[in-house]
């Protein structure tokens, strides 16, 4: 059977009057890649932050692994397990490769009982750091400063630092954004690695990486459902075709 990983129900967000998301229930499974689509403003990242914790819901409920975490903050659902990345690049420009991830390692590791000792030297992290970035396709450039690492580098770097953190799902916001053909194959390859593992939910714009990658699609429509289904059946939706993808497919 399916293992639900992340499920959103009935979440509902408002910002005044504006309804930003409404209604929308997603599931999330190990195993799959889900994509979310719609245009700008459709409420795409606004989800996103719901279920991180980032932001709270205005109604409805979440559950990460079967315990409902609505009221969870950001820092605590990571803890248990939710990893996430930004339409912004979020490294530290400075520190290596390495370093970067060791310290997203740290955020999940931590001891604060071991205050004489250098956190830069706890096994554990530097260990979770290593396997990550290794994971992530970076093993060649760990100690090369993310400041001089490529577009593409520094995407395949804040997912490395996402793995670091051992997470079971991973929230993925617009990881292609900037990419050419190149690097957005290695991305491609990169998701398509790690699904087996985690349930991850990707927001992108590159419509045929989406409809490559994919083995679900949500399609938003001011920030409601309009079509939840395999990337076949979303492609062949009149509706859909109408108010996004502006004809057939």
């Amino acid at each position: 059977m399916s293992e639900v990983v992340l499920r959103g129900r009935n979440i509902t967000r408002r910002w005044g009057g504006v309804l930003a998301v409404n209604g929308v229930s997603i599931d999330l499974v190990r195993g799959e890649v889900h994509a979310v689509i719609g245009t700008n403003g459709a409420g795409k990242s606004t989800l996103i932050n719901v279920l991180s914790g980032e932001i709270p819901a205005s109604s409805g409920a979440v559950e990460l692994l079967g315990a409902d975490v609505t009221r969870w903050t950001q820092p605590r659902r990571a803890r248990a397990g939710l990893g996430r990345s930004y339409q912004r690049n979020t490294v530290f420009e400075p520190f290596s490769v390495r370093e970067n991830c060791r310290l997203a390692a740290q955020a999940r590791h931590q001891r604060p009982w071991r205050w004489w000792s250098e956190a830069s030297r706890c096994e554990v992290s530097v260990a979770a750091g290593l396997r990550a970035a290794t994971r992530a396709g970076l093993d060649g450039v760990l100690d090369r400063a993310a400041g001089l690492l490529s577009h593409g580098e520094k995407r395949q770097l804040e997912i490395a630092m996402c793995l670091a953190t051992d997470p079971q799902v991973l929230l993925l916001d617009e990881p292609l954004a900037g990419m050419g053909a190149e690097e957005t194959e290695r991305m491609l390859a990169l998701l398509d690695g790690l699904r087996a593992q985690h349930a991850i939910l990707l927001v992108e714009h590159d419509m045929d990486a989406v409809f490559r990658i994919a083995d679900r699609i949500t399609v938003l429509v001011d920030g409601a459902i309009i079509a939840s289904d395999v990337p076949a059946a979303v492609r062949a939706s009149r509706e859909v075709q109408t108010a996004y993808l502006g004809g057939a497919l």
